[in-house]
Parts: structure tokens; sequence; C-alpha cells
């Protein structure tokens, strides 16, 4: 372990408003004060995940009982909110379909405990059982994904809490149950199950996933007219703190090795890619109050930190990451604009509204 690296945010800055991060031509300036409501206006719990609509709008979940839904526009301004029916609202994912757009809310079934209390020892969260639903813009409920073994694919005790979804073109759904099993599981655009693969027993360890926690398709490829070129899916295994690339079929492609950092699923802008780091792993564990973001370029390497130490190969490995700890606590979910503005949400942040990272 290097000694240099601090194991606690005790000198962070107090509000990181106008701080410089990140390193090369991926710096931007942190904006705490993009959020135009107060806790007491717009109660939320935590900040799970981020996504643009077709209008231009930031649609973002929260798991507070209150407010499942919370729309802004790009200054910061509440535009609405609403929803209770997602107590585990975990990760939104907006699909554009014959004209029209769609919300995939993942719920992964962790829920506040309404009798806890600050001083009866009870969790404040409890587990129950996780879904997916797709609903219109306005909330109405199209259909949702339950526990699996309604279909016949897990055993009554195999837990279901899923973390997140992609949607790919033909309409295929891919859900990561990284609370649950560590199954990746595909639907059909009518959510008819298809297949599913993952999980932790597998002779061929490389296809076994560790709290699975985001998933993204990667076109890249496809994008830039490589003409033999098929998309991909991109994969967290958080836990092995690695990225995993499979098939859309579910096939084992690769693994991006990304050491010291609890890493979330990949959100593609041109030919990088931006992922939200939770914690990072300081002393053999993963240190609380320690997130950052990492950036990938096109051959999946590491190019820029954001919260975080300037990465750094030695001899073409990554060497272990970690946070500068003076901006970010756990990041969780993020989208990007047109302008390549980020907006971070983040766990177990104090009930903290978003962050907005300005380009510059």
């Amino acid at each position: 372990m290097n000694t240099a690296i601090p194991t606690s945010r005790d000198n962070a800055r107090f509000d990181p408003h106008g701080l410089i991060i990140g390193q090369g031509e991926f710096t931007y300036r942190v904006n705490t004060q993009w959020n135009k409501m107060t806790a007491s206006q717009l109660p939320i719990e935590n900040c799970h995940d981020l996504a643009f609509d077709s209008q231009g709008r930031i649609i973002m979940v929260s798991d507070h009982p209150q407010n499942n839904i919370i729309i802004y526009n790009k200054d910061g301004k509440l535009i609405d909110a609403w929803g209770g029916q997602f107590p585990g609202a975990h990760a939104i994912k907006i699909n554009h379909e014959n004209g029209e757009d769609f919300l995939y809310v993942v719920d992964c079934g962790w829920v506040i405990n309404r009798q806890w209390t600050p001083t009866n020892g009870l969790e404040r969260v409890i587990p129950q059982t996780g879904f997916i639903a797709k609903l219109t813009l306005t909330g109405q409920v199209v259909y949702t994904i339950s526990h699996p073994q309604t279909i016949g694919v897990y055993q009554p005790n195999q837990a279901f809490r899923p973390t997140d979804i992609a949607i790919a073109d033909n309409g295929d759904l891919y859900i990561t149950d990284g609370y649950g099993s560590d199954y990746v599981l595909q639907y059909d655009s009518n959510g008819q199950f298809i297949r599913y693969w993952g999980g932790h027993d597998n002779l061929d360890t490389r296809l076994n996933l560790q709290n699975t926690h985001g998933i993204a398709i990667d076109k890249r490829l496809v994008s830039s007219s490589h003409t033999d070129a098929s998309p991909t899916l991109l994969i967290s295994s958080r836990a092995e703190h690695a990225l995993k690339q499979y098939s859309l079929s579910g096939d084992y492609l690769n693994t991006i090795s990304v050491p010291g950092a609890y890493i979330g699923g990949p959100v593609f802008k041109g030919e990088h890619f931006f992922a939200p780091v939770c914690w990072s792993h300081i002393n053999g564990t993963n240190a609380d109050n320690s997130g950052f973001i990492s950036v990938f370029d096109k051959h999946n390497q590491v190019v820029a930190n954001l919260g975080g130490a300037q990465p750094e190969y030695v001899n073409g490995e990554l060497q272990p990451m970690h946070t500068s700890w003076d901006v970010f606590r756990h990041c969780h979910g993020l989208c990007i604009d047109d302008d390549d503005n980020i907006y971070v949400g983040q766990w177990n942040a104090n009930q903290s509204f978003p962050i907005q990272l300005v380009r510059v």
C-alpha cells in the first residue's frame, strides 16, 4: 500500500464549490449550487441516478418515500417531482420508442425502515424483492418485471435486487441483479425472458460477477464505421474492481481491471466513457466518503480521474487509483449534456443534491 495515500477526508474542503478538478483535457469546475431547491422544499435521501430525456430535461431517481422521480432543467430549476411507488429507486434509463420517451426505473428492493430511529438500534434500510418498471413520462405504468421465480428462472430463496438496466436497439433489456444473485438477465422488449448469465459459481471464474452494479451498451466501434463490429455490453463487477465486456448474447469477451476502484456502470460520450466510483479501496477496505469519477478513452484506458488522483500506468498496467478526498463522498450516477457538463448524483452523502461539473 502506498503510505502517501490519505485515509480520511478530515482535511477535505467543507464545500468544493468552484474547485477545479480533473486532469488534461478532462478538467471541470465544481458547481455545488446547481440545484435551486432546499431540503425543506424537496426532501431527498440518495440521488441514485440521472438521465436526459429527448426534451433536454434531467430526470433523477431518489429513494425518498415522497419523491422518487425528480425532473430538472439544465439550469437546476425544478420542473416536477412525484412518486412514492419506488421505495428502492436505484437506476433510470430513458428510451425513445416510436416517437415517445419511456422511463425504465430499477427498484433495488432496499427500503427505508419506518421503525428506524437514530437511537433504537434498528437498521435504517431493510431488503425486500426489487423490480423493474416501464413508465410513460407522465408516470403511467406500461409493465413491470418482478422476481424471476415467477418464470421458473430463480428459486424462491434466491434474492432479486436489481441495480441497473441497459436497452438494446432492438428493445432487448439487460438487467443486473447486483444486490441479489449477481446474474445478468436478458428480456425482450415486451418483458419476456430470454436468458441469464453471471453469478458466482462458474468454472471459468472470468464469468463470475460480484456486486454487478451497472451496465451499458458500447456502440463505439459500430459508430466509428468498423464494418465487422457489433455492440457489446460493458458491465461493472464492482467488488472485483473491474468492468467486464460481453456480447449481447452473454459471451464473455474481456475484463478491464480498475484497481482501487469500486466502479459502477459506464456512461458513454463520443469515444470516451465515464464511470462513477462509489469507494476507493484503501488499507484493505472500501473507505467511506472516497468516491470519484474515472474517464476512459477508446482503448478503455483511464485518462483522468475527477475528484481522484491522476491515473498512472506502469508497463501497461493501471496502478491502484484513489480519491483526492476534496469533492465527492460516494459517486453513484451521472449524465452528460451536449456541452460536456456532467451532473453527478451521490449515495450516502448527507441527503445532498446533485453536483454539476462544468467543463473548462
